[in-house]
């Protein structure tokens, strides 16, 4: 079987996962940011060249405000901790969609 060139991701069930286990909401959301971590580094080596990631629908707005804040506190991280070396590694992160409710230091 031949690897696809694209993957498209949705994240979704981290906090559910993390509450299954007696574990908070958040660590369910950092676990699932771990784990993407570790597939757009994977993934030039098994020869996807296009990875979509569906990570935050409109839907997420209507969390509670403290949820949401955590999840854009993650997204901050990956954007100080991982964008620049992702960029020199000839990876280009784009956000898409409709960006009117991110702060400006992550709406790109």
């Amino acid at each position: 079987m031949a690897t696809p060139a694209h993957v498209a991701i949705i994240m979704d069930g981290n906090g559910r996962w993390a509450k299954a286990r007696g574990m908070p909401r958040l660590a369910g959301h950092r676990a699932g940011v771990e784990a993407l971590r570790k597939t757009v580094r994977a993934a030039p080596g098994l020869g996807i060249s296009y990875l979509t990631v569906y990570a935050f629908s409109s839907e997420n707005w209507s969390r509670p405000k403290s949820e949401v804040s955590d999840l854009m506190g993650l997204l901050k991280m990956f954007i100080r901790r991982d964008l620049a070396e992702l960029h020199q590694s000839g990876v280009r992160v784009r956000i898409i969609g409709d960006r009117a409710g991110l702060q400006s230091d992550i709406r790109g």
